[in-house]
């Protein structure tokens, strides 16, 4: 088997099956304290050692099967974090299982939790914590096999002062007073379905929730609930579009929780409770395709999932390709053809940024030595989504392509596997048409960096009025910029303008009289879609349009979100005018911010020695 050049595990002679957790979040101290007893068992004779990864974690005490265990650290990786290592009292056979318990404290700078004080949030009043284990943070909370070629199911008490709500990535079990603590109560959790630790997630705060759909409740402080509901009332239709799609829905429940603006990704799938950005919250439901890729995620990464991170476009690639297809399904076959190209424009423009040379652009690439967190792009998404959106073409359209997914899912379910295992399943799959795929330059897909060999074809219908709108404005002379108007936009939905903008972004910079014009007669600043004001204020900065600096500023840090703060920086870093301000605004905030989504705003403006 691989060895996970990103953990210190060794699930070859030991397998963590089952997690016992019990913890109190602890809002003074910053910390999570508590115990994690892992039931482990031995996958090779005479086992005597278990090692398990950590970062930043205080361990107190270890026993097997009640008995003291002997451990002691490693030495301290710069990523990886820093191996515990454990000497069982007894020895264990093949087969054989022991329970090993390990008392714990997580550090207040753990890159896995943001804990926020009161005045950071909505409310105001009540404190508020969350989690974000993927890639490789579970470590920084507790000891564990921190790799995706494990997986376990869990129970867990999390204790919480008394007013405020805990869920998990897994069923609720109710609640009960804190026998240790009276202003505290302990909410209990169990997820049955074995998942892979970067899935194990938490959140604490004043949160509150509405009914959405019969297997629904969204979650969020109050201020934003009923706004959040409003925004994702589509995801019941999605998840029996998806079931249709790719299978059953093993999970019970799908709920959501809208995190505080610092949260850094879009979204994450942690089982059972969806994490997203408030920056969906745009009021006309249009950027709902987040929730139907992390709906997708119920099969694709979820029920099989990558066995390293180098594999990560197994996850990826096929939950946007079963994101599209939902979409395809709701609005159209026109609007996924519309929404896979923006994804191939999506690649070509992250490619232009790295590199085209870069290694981490390949679709697997090698993570020897690389943190996971500063590797991740787009790539394994629209790459990943562009080789199966190029195989479904080749191999007799969408029909015939989600018989296979539907197969994939069916048979790699509830186990972790890497790219060799599905081109061997797709192989076998489609032996009648073996001479097709063996024309696939699959040495290029995969171990090529850059854009892929070969481009889909994609229906233009919708992506037309784009192109023409951003050629004329290309192509204007300061003579016709009075023949724009905002009747130009009167036939282009929010999806188009989103496009309309990347594809300037793809191009050399626009003079300023052109942004300055665009914005007369478009008003663009006036745009609170966080996809439409993000590519536009890159526009602006891109010019070097002067006025335009404080509202980007404003973004990059009024929200957290990787993919829009990381290139507002980067941009208004790269702006002469307004590096050293960009610098100075980042060290004024870099206190209040999500622990990764600091430390790479830093490198970005080099300030990470």
């Amino acid at each position: 088997a691989m060895a996970d050049p990103c953990s210190f595990a060794s699930p070859a002679c030991c397998r963590t099956r089952h997690l016992y957790l019990r913890c109190r979040a602890d809002f003074g101290a910053q910390a999570l304290r508590g115990t994690a007893a892992f039931t482990a068992r031995a996958e090779s004779e005479a086992l005597r050692c278990l090692v398990l990864d950590t970062r930043d974690v205080q361990v107190f005490k270890v026993t097997a099967n009640g008995q003291d265990a002997k451990f002691g650290f490693g030495e301290k990786h710069s990523f990886k974090g820093t191996p515990l290592e454990i000497t069982l009292p007894f020895e264990l056979r093949r087969g054989q299982e022991a329970v090993v318990e390990i008392s714990f404290e997580s550090s207040p700078k753990s890159s896995a939790l943001q804990w926020f004080t009161p005045e950071q949030t909505s409310g105001k009043k009540h404190p508020f914590l969350f989690s974000q284990c993927q890639a490789t943070h579970c470590r920084a909370i507790f000891p564990c096999q921190d790799t995706p070629a494990v997986k376990l199911t869990y129970y867990a008490e999390i204790s919480v002062p008394k007013e405020l709500v805990a869920l998990m990535s897994a069923n609720r079990d109710g609640e009960m007073p804190d026998p240790e603590d009276s202003s505290r109560k302990i909410y209990l959790f169990s997820q049955d379905v074995p998942i892979p630790c970067y899935l194990i997630a938490l959140v604490v705060g004043a949160l509150e929730s509405r009914k959405i759909g019969p297997r629904t409740l969204v979650w969020a402080e109050k201020e934003l609930v009923d706004k959040s509901a409003y925004e994702f009332a589509e995801a019941e239709a999605m998840l029996k579009t998806a079931e249709d799609l790719a299978g059953p829905y093993v999970w019970g429940q799908y709920d959501l929780l809208v995190l505080p603006p610092s949260f850094p990704y879009g979204g994450m799938e942690n089982p059972c409770l969806t994490f997203v950005t408030p920056t969906l919250l745009a009021g006309d439901r249009s950027l709902s395709n987040v929730i139907a890729h992390e709906i997708s995620h119920s099969w694709t990464g979820n029920l099989v999932t990558n066995k390293t991170w180098e594999h990560f476009w197994l996850n990826e690639g096929h939950t946007v390709y079963l994101e599209r297809r939902i979409g395809g399904r709701l609005f159209g076959e026109q609007f996924r053809h519309f929404k896979a190209l923006g994804g191939w424009r999506e690649l070509q423009n992250t490619i232009n940024t790295f590199g085209e040379k870069n290694p981490v652009t390949n679709l697997v690439p090698d993570l020897s030595d690389v943190d996971p967190d500063a590797a991740y792009s787009s790539v394994p998404y629209e790459k990943g989504f562009a080789l199966l959106f190029y195989l479904e073409q080749l191999l007799g359209g969408p029909d015939v392509f989600i018989g296979f997914l539907k197969a994939y899912i069916q048979q790699f379910a509830y186990k972790s596997i890497v790219t060799e295992d599905w081109k061997k399943f797709l192989y076998s799959y489609f032996k009648d048409k073996v001479d097709v795929l063996d024309k696939v330059d699959w040495n290029s897909w995969f171990h090529a960096p850059g854009m892929p060999p070969v481009m889909p074809t994609y229906d233009m219908t919708l992506a037309n009025a784009c192109v023409a709108l951003s050629q004329r404005w290309i192509q204007a002379k300061e003579s016709d910029l009075g023949s724009f108007s905002s009747a130009d936009l009167k036939e282009i939905s929010s999806h188009q303008l989103i496009e309309f903008l990347a594809l300037l972004l793809l191009e050399p910079p626009l003079p300023v009289s052109h942004v300055k014009r665009m914005q007369q007669v478009y008003d663009f600043n006036a745009i609170h879609n966080s996809e439409i004001r993000f590519r536009w204020l890159r526009l602006c900065i891109k010019s070097k349009w002067e006025e335009a600096i404080p509202l980007a500023l404003k973004m990059a840090t009024d929200q957290g979100r990787m993919k829009f703060t990381r290139p507002l920086f980067r941009d208004l870093y790269n702006f002469d005018k307004c590096r050293d301000l960009a610098v100075k605004t980042f060290l004024e905030h870099r206190a209040s911010m999500h622990p990764v989504t600091s430390m790479l705003v830093a490198k970005d403006l080099n300030q990470d020695q």
